[in-house]
């Protein structure tokens, strides 16, 4: 469905023709001005009229359409697509979601395709619409400012994912925890949506930093004005720290899970020592009393008065004998 359709004049919303065709012909009249159109999880009947209208590229309709796509940006002869993946940490279930932008950006208008609930498109908009000076800039600076809130909301779902590590890891080296079977379930899960943010973070890093201008020799991006290069590094700049941290958060994940792993298995041999010790102090007086229990006729003992105490007493030495020895050596 279309979420909302204007024309912006120096940086200004206007009032324009409802028509697709008749408001991009008015904004590429107009100096300072572009369409910005924004869908959410269009129709392919929707979006074929909007494709048609703007002279999208049928592979780039085709992604945004169907979703599911990795960040990327791609250059057309009419237009520049990128796919954003901005994603939703919900802290009550310690999960991270992630949702899918498109944004067509040429030469007098910019349309977006949202996919899911994690995008800020709205508040991207509303952001714009307050300042003027930025959205003069045209198509520019909606795909910067787009960018911009994606990389620093995964900024503050990395420090959110590393606040709920650092509860985890605790846990972990706990003196009495990690004892429970959930616990590497809990750090398995953990894992798992580490990778679903670096799903939505690596694979960004090569588009923004075409689009920052990385390197003396890098030619210019299409539709891109060369003023806005700064601003892609700046966002450049946060997505590198983001990646970083995210590698870091991998890491320490692996070595918590290793680590209890590596705990879990001190304890068995632990409790098998214990298993063992008591074992063998069963098994002495189970011997003892398996001989004199043969009732062979050629047993003098059995015959003599104190052999019985001295039987008992035997067993008794022999039991705190070994209970000494185990606990000395740490099995008890």
């Amino acid at each position: 469905m279309i979420v909302d359709c204007a024309i912006y004049r120096g940086g200004r919303r206007t009032e324009g023709p409802q028509d697709f065709s008749d408001a991009l012909d008015e904004a590429r009249t107009a100096e300072d001005a572009f369409v910005w159109i924004g869908l959410h999880e269009p129709t392919e009947d929707e979006f074929e009229t909007v494709s048609q209208e703007f002279g999208l590229h049928p592979l780039a309709v085709e992604d945004a359409l169907k979703a599911h796509q990795r960040p990327k940006l791609e250059v057309y002869d009419d237009s520049l697509f990128m796919v954003l993946k901005p994603v939703v940490y919900e802290a009550d279930s310690d999960t991270v979601s992630s949702g899918e932008v498109m944004i067509f950006v040429g030469d007098s208008f910019v349309v977006t395709v949202r996919h899911g609930e994690g995008a800020p498109l709205g508040v991207v908009r509303h952001r714009l619409e307050a300042d003027p000076d930025v959205l003069k800039h045209g198509p520019t600076s909606v795909l910067y400012s787009i960018a911009d809130a994606s990389v620093d909301h995964y900024l503050e779902v990395a420090d959110e994912l590393q606040a709920d590590l650092e509860v985890l890891e605790a846990e972990v080296f706990s003196p009495e925890g990690g004892r429970s079977r959930p616990t590497a379930s809990r750090i398995y899960t953990f894992k798992r949506q580490i990778l679903e943010f670096r799903r939505a973070t690596g694979p960004l890093a090569l588009p923004v930093a075409r689009l920052s201008g990385a390197g003396p020799f890098s030619p210019s991006v299409p539709f891109v004005d060369e003023t806005a290069r700064p601003f892609f590094r700046d966002v450049n700049d946060h997505l590198t720290r983001v990646n970083e941290s995210v590698e870091g958060l991998d890491r320490l994940v692996s070595d918590i899970l290793s680590a209890h792993l590596a705990q879990m298995s001190v304890r068995q041999n632990d409790d098998m020592r214990k298993i063992s010790a008591w074992a063998a102090m069963a098994a002495v007086p189970t011997m003892i009393a398996g001989i004199y229990g043969m009732n062979f006729d050629h047993m003098p003992e059995l015959h003599w008065w104190w052999t019985y105490p001295a039987v008992i007493l035997l067993m008794v030495v022999l039991e705190i004998v070994l209970y000494r020895m185990f606990k000395r050596r740490g099995w008890l």
